[in-house]
């Protein structure tokens, strides 16, 4: 297997080629990024087999992409990032032009800082960091359970720690929340996430964020969430963003949350696909179905355990099963971390190791609070030159 390897140099020269940094367009497609390069579309796209086909529309708008040209102004390699650890690599070799996805190489750093509150969380985590990605994690931790609005005082502190990937030194991916704290009135309320990989508050109840329940009620988990995995047959990189359920042809599907249907027909690899729209901008999809219930139509709501349609093997399927995915904001996410029936409370085995985790997250909040560590923004640095080494 050919092994790559990405050196860092901070210069825009190296060996005679150029590296362009870029952000992807907003509503710009694969193919009009090909054609607006003068890159060939037949070996680019057309050629590739449907499911590398299907991954480039993975492609979000704002990611920073790299563009490797030689002396003479020629495209001789691009890295588009598709999920958290999987990559488009175009390569010319021979005056051709070829198409992989190989894995990202991240760096992933915990980072921790606290504020004061001036006007409110989500708007001074923005001003303070310029990420909005930060404040959107924070404030939801909290907001099914606590009132910012009518709490919350000027001078109050908050805190957090969160884990950040970095993609050739800068930031890259959601960040993951490990522990918050925002002080209301003088009260400290704490969200920490916990071992079995849900979060929780000081006193082991379990945070709610999205409720979903099992699509398919029986059925066996048979192939699991990855961005990244290495096709034992097709020996390439590829994406499985969602998770499979195998069950008996004609199984009952149900909604797993109340929602809006936004697509109901057949759908290329999909095969027989609805979507559903539900709140905070979180979408569902339910793909390879035999059939679709009757009356579930385009613009129909549906309300959580409500039979949508059953179980088959439309599109590109080896068995009877339910590809089930979950999108935030149009990123696919893993499924199994937010689906859950009921709220949890640690038990007394599961408080003691939970206490532990506390611990530590609160001495480094604790920490942060006492020494003042603000938020340091990441100073600009030059362009960052690299080049793609085949070995092997």
């Amino acid at each position: 297997m050919i092994r790559f390897l990405i050196l860092f140099l901070i210069s825009t020269l190296l060996f005679g080629a150029k590296v362009e940094n870029f952000r992807w367009l907003k509503n710009e497609t694969y193919l009009v990024f090909l054609e607006r390069l003068k890159l060939p579309t037949k070996e680019l796209y057309y050629n590739l087999d449907k499911d590398d086909q299907r991954i480039t529309e993975e492609i979000r708008s704002g990611v920073h992409a790299q563009i490797l040209r030689s002396d003479n102004n020629e495209i001789e390699q691009i890295l588009i990032p598709l999920t958290d650890e999987l990559q488009v690599h175009i390569s010319k070799k021979s005056d051709i032009y070829e198409f992989e996805a190989i894995p990202i190489i991240a760096e992933t750093r915990t980072n921790a800082f606290s504020m004061t509150i001036e006007n409110s969380p989500y708007y001074d985590i923005i001003k303070k960091t310029g990420s909005k990605k930060l404040a959107q994690i924070f404030v939801s931790s909290f907001k099914n359970s606590l009132n910012f609005k009518a709490d919350l005082r000027s001078g109050d502190k908050m805190a957090m720690i969160y884990e950040q990937k970095y993609r050739m030194d800068e930031p890259f991916s959601m960040p993951e929340l490990k522990a918050a704290m925002i002080e209301l009135k003088g009260i400290k309320h704490y969200v920490y996430l916990n071992d079995d990989e849900r979060y929780y508050d000081e006193n082991g109840y379990e945070v709610e964020n999205v409720i979903l329940g099992n699509p398919v009620l029986g059925g066996r988990i048979s192939s699991y969430f990855t961005k990244s995995r290495f096709h034992p047959i097709l020996h390439k990189w590829k994406a499985h963003l969602g998770v499979d359920y195998a069950a008996r042809r004609g199984t009952p599907v149900s909604a797993a949350g109340d929602g809006t249907i936004v697509f109901v027909g057949f759908n290329s690899t999909y095969g027989n696909l609805i979507r559903i729209s539900h709140s905070d901008e979180y979408e569902t999809r339910y793909a390879h179905l035999k059939s679709f219930r009757n009356g579930i139509l385009k613009g129909k709501t549906v309300t959580k355990k409500q039979i949508i349609g059953y179980v088959g093997t439309t599109g590109r399927s080896t068995g009877p099963h339910l590809h089930f995915e979950l999108r935030k904001e149009g990123i696919a996410i893993n499924p199994l971390k937010v689906v859950k029936i009921t709220t949890n409370k640690l038990n007394v085995k599961e408080q003691k190791v939970f206490a532990k985790i506390k611990k530590q997250y609160n001495t480094t909040i604790d920490e942060q609070i006492d020494n003042n560590v603000t938020f340091e923004k990441k100073k600009v640095l030059e362009p960052i030159s690299y080049i793609i080494i085949p070995q092997g």
